[in-house]
């Protein structure tokens, strides 16, 4: 009995020294990346002013390659943690086939790149959607990098690499992460994600410039605060840039229903199910201009594979505008989530003179 014992708190002991282990391993390899960093490797020595007022972009939400419409995710209730690679392959190939067929778009806004994670089989998704837009300018900022999550226990996420992809064919002279708070309490605040939006600089040639902001805000905590305080991050430098007398464009993921939201015409072949937290009219002065698309949802619930009119789905990505831009367009391209649990949002603007 005593040798039973023995062995059993042997066994204790060593789960304890391990556990330990991984926080300390993980505490020391925690991503702590400075509130501003600067993107771009090398100084453009001399770059063309953009001589044009017309402007197309796009934002997506593309989920690893891993979220396509015959995945469930257990974050959302679902059962599975990944597909298996070759779903992985298919998803990304079919991302690659929609960048590379939208040679129109002068500005892509991409969240959720992996670079190197387990969830996407360490496939380069930032090197492959480059590849596909052939000679962009592609900026990248991570926004998760963690060695090991640990969750499920029964399946864990394991390393990931991933964040925020800004690319354009047009030359820029400021490329610059700027952090989002993060408020949770250690241990927990290890493996999430270090949130961030990118802000890339675009001369022109009437002397202003066209700033424009890739965004991933917070979802899964809905902790007002730690809402208030990233849209302030971000609606402060927006302000900041637009009382320069420059253009400011933000869009991406806001991970909440723009203010006031009702879908109406096509979105009734989807279940529409309202964000827990919306956007209020009051984040930005009366004349900034929130651009979305009512008419097709822009995320799906991912407690099961898609099916319409099953799934609840809801519109959570779209732009926000300074006074001096002018939106001439929006629209959601409905792909029914085929490749993954968001659709790309289209919009064009002109820049008042």
């Amino acid at each position: 009995m005593k040798k039973f014992f023995k062995g059993l708190l042997f066994v204790v002991l060593f789960i304890v020294i391990l556990f330990v282990g991984f926080l300390v391993y993980i505490t020391l390899t925690d991503y702590h990346p400075a509130k501003v960093v600067n993107l771009m490797q090398q100084a453009n020595a001399t770059i063309e002013p953009v001589d044009k007022d017309t402007f197309n972009l796009m934002t997506w939400n593309i989920g690893y390659a891993g979220l396509g419409a015959e995945m469930d995710f257990f974050y959302d209730g679902g059962k599975k943690v990944r597909p298996p690679k070759k779903m992985v392959e298919k998803y990304l190939k079919g991302i690659e086939h929609f960048v590379s067929s939208h040679d129109s778009i002068d500005f892509w806004f991409v969240q959720e790149v992996d670079q190197h994670s387990h969830r996407s089989y360490n496939i380069n998704e930032v090197k492959a959607i480059s590849k596909a837009k052939k000679g962009s300018h592609a900026i990248f900022a991570y926004n998760y990098k963690c060695k090991f999550v640990p969750v499920p226990w029964y399946d864990p996420l394991g390393a990931v690499k991933g964040g925020l992809m800004t690319f354009t064919d047009y030359p820029y002279d400021e490329a610059v992460r700027y952090a989002y708070p993060l408020i949770a309490p250690w241990p927990q605040k290890l493996f999430l994600l270090d949130r961030c939006f990118i802000l890339t600089r675009f001369p022109l040639a009437n002397g202003k410039d066209l700033v424009i902001m890739n965004t991933h805000n917070s979802a899964y905590i809905y902790d007002s605060l730690l809402r208030v305080k990233e849209l302030n991050i971000l609606k402060n430098k927006m302000l900041e840039e637009y009382s320069k007398g420059n253009y400011v464009i933000a869009g991406g993921d806001w991970n909440a229903n723009p203010p006031h939201f009702k879908p109406k015409g096509n979105y009734d072949g989807n279940r529409f199910v309202p964000t827990k937290v919306q956007m209020s009219d009051k984040t930005f002065p009366p004349s900034w201009k929130w651009a979305y698309d009512a008419t097709a949802p822009s995320n799906r619930q991912n407690y099961q594979p898609f099916v319409k009119g099953e799934n609840g789905t809801t519109t959570i990505d779209y732009f926000v505008l300074s006074p001096n831009v002018k939106l001439v367009r929006v629209k959601t391209i409905d792909l029914n989530f085929a490749d993954s649990d968001h659709n790309p949002v289209y919009m064009k603007v002109v820049l008042k003179q």
